[in-house]
């Protein structure tokens, strides 16, 4: 792995520990709100303030907001799909737990990724379906099944 690739897993990793921080603190605040729909809503309305600082930091707001017009419609649904996995996340943490919660998430991600590779989706080089792909989603699922023995 060279340096660009090892960091930027590392990241993922790191990234990947902090969503499994999100999804019991959005359950508490579920808990305390009394609804998981509205804790989803607020959790979203922080992250944009965070995110709406971050571009108007960088001074890069206005030309983002300018280059909406020329987007696809479907390259906006990346929001709604945030949207639906943080409530299914704060939903299902307290009846899951974390570690199924997020192996099944993942077996969900994965499967559909296998898809999205295969076809060379959103413009993405395609990537065939292998034996070594195939086993290593049927190990994730063995995972998730086991996390709930």
């Amino acid at each position: 792995m060279g340096l660009s690739l090892g960091f930027a897993v590392a990241i993922v990793i790191a990234v990947g520990a902090a969503l499994a921080m999100q999804a019991p603190i959005n359950a508490v605040l579920a808990r305390e709100v009394g609804d998981p729909t509205a804790a989803a809503a607020i959790s979203f309305a922080v992250g944009f303030l965070v995110l709406a600082a971050m571009a108007w930091y960088k001074g890069t707001t206005a030309s983002s907001l300018a280059a909406l017009t020329s987007v696809p419609w479907w390259a906006l649904m990346g929001g709604v799909l945030g949207a639906i996995w943080v409530w299914a996340a704060i939903w299902s943490v307290p009846r899951l737990g974390v570690v199924t919660m997020f192996g099944a998430m993942i077996l969900g991600q994965l499967l559909a990724a296998i898809i999205l590779d295969a076809r060379g989706a959103f413009g993405m080089e395609a990537r065939p379906v292998d034996l070594t792909r195939i086993m290593a989603i049927a190990m994730v699922a063995g995972g998730v099944v086991l996390s709930k023995a």
